[in-house]
């Protein structure tokens, strides 16, 4: 409507504009410059006005709508993502009830001031009820070799805590090993610098608040999380990555993070903490391998664990391996959907204890276009929970990005 109207406001502009030139005798070539003027702003209006669909690519490590303000003129952007998810249990699983949960409802804000400024963010509705600011970022983009960060940051340590949209990764849920040893979704307040140091090859830097302690338990780092909720800064970390792709369909990658964890809390127990971390992955006509491996050192554990009452690790070593294979243009040549088995191993190891604890997982990923994924699995775990064995899981989801 607003379109139409100022369209012909234009139209009755030119008329307006033409007449006097025409009755006073004006030359052909003004009535003609003006006319090209008039068709020039026409033009422009319509290019403004049309409704494009945006191209989905990851930029700066981040998942594609995410990454939906980089690719934007100025202004508003407004991307987002789901999942929701039922889970069976096929085995003992105690006082545990089957479950059917909208795991997340996610919105990204982006704000585009200029070519060098912009804000992103992303608020998650967790559970149906629940509400958080999962990132909330300003970058100054200042070069393609260093940009500037700061404010709610995802840190770069993985591959799942900043590439989480549903989409990007196999089985219902994230990989275990992402959540327990690496404790995704992960954000804490910072700066920090980012960019590209060769072709391929691209880092990022940051200086964060330090994890809380007082939140460790027996199994990780997980509620040692602050979220950029009146968080503890006694104690700050630095974290940093370095990711690598040197040819077509092949990225290797690293990260870490160090810092104490203590933040004042413990007399005598600065309760350094330190995370290393690589990974890989490679995509060849349907096939998929990624494979990641992460290690966690707890200094001061022994006093740790007598302060909370509870078994902190001194130590967790962990790894996971995952392949699958999008089978459809074997069955359906020329389609454009996308259906891929899958299987990954877990296993996590605390304290190098000899008994490690495992998770095999395996299940189907259908997407009938890129944007939406029809997901099941079997979680089929070989370790504890509150003393018993963890029950297996059966589940379904869906997911979409946006």
């Amino acid at each position: 409507m607003r379109r139409s109207f100022v369209i012909v406001l234009l139209l009755n502009l030119t008329v307006c504009a033409l007449s006097p030139l025409a009755a006073t005798g004006a030359t052909n070539e003004e009535l003609e410059r003006r006319l090209n003027l008039i068709t020039e702003e026409l033009q422009k209006l319509k290019n403004e006005s049309a409704v494009s669909e945006p191209e989905y690519k990851s930029t700066y490590g981040l998942g594609p709508a995410a990454s939906k303000v980089y690719g934007a003129n100025r202004g508003l952007s407004i991307g987002g993502y789901g999942e929701g998810i039922y889970t069976h249990y096929v085995s003992d699983q105690g006082s545990k009830k089957d479950t059917a949960d909208m795991l997340r409802a996610i919105l990204y804000f982006g704000y585009k001031f200029t070519d060098k400024i912009v804000f992103n963010s992303e608020i998650e509705l967790e559970h149906a009820d629940e509400v958080f600011v999962e990132m909330a970022q300003l970058d100054f983009l200042l070069n393609e070799r260093i940009n500037l960060r700061t404010g709610l940051l995802l840190l770069p340590v993985g591959l799942t805590n900043e590439l989480h949209e549903p989409t990007l990764f196999h089985g219902v849920h994230r990989p275990f090993v992402e959540r327990e040893v690496i404790p995704s979704t992960w954000r804490e307040m910072g700066v920090g610098v980012f960019g590209k140091l060769a072709r391929g090859l691209s880092y990022k830097f940051y200086v964060v608040n330090g994890l809380d302690a007082e939140g460790f338990g027996s199994t990780g780092l997980r509620g040692g999380r602050q979220k950029g909720s009146k968080a503890l800064a006694e104690d700050l970390a630095i974290t940093g990555s370095l990711a690598w792709s040197p040819m077509l369909g092949l990225s290797l990658g690293a990260s870490t993070y160090l810092g104490n964890s203590g933040q004042g809390k413990f007399e005598d127990a600065d309760v350094f903490t330190s995370i290393y971390e690589i990974h890989g992955q490679y995509k060849c006509r349907g096939l998929e391998l990624k494979a990641l491996a992460a290690t966690v050192e707890i200094d001061d554990h022994q006093e740790l664990s007598s302060a909370l009452a509870t078994d902190i690790p001194e130590s967790i070593t962990a790894w996971y391996a995952e392949a699958a294979y999008d089978v459809l243009p074997l069955i359906v040549p020329g389609t454009t959907h996308y259906l891929a088995p899958f299987v990954r191993y877990e296993d996590l190891d605390y304290d190098g204890s000899d008994e490690s604890k495992t998770l095999v997982v395996a299940g189907l990923s259908y997407k009938p276009i890129p944007n939406v994924v029809l997901k099941t699995s079997y979680r089929n775990f070989d370790m504890e929970e509150a003393g018993k064995t963890k029950a297996d899981e059966l589940n379904f989801s869906f997911g979409y990005i946006f």
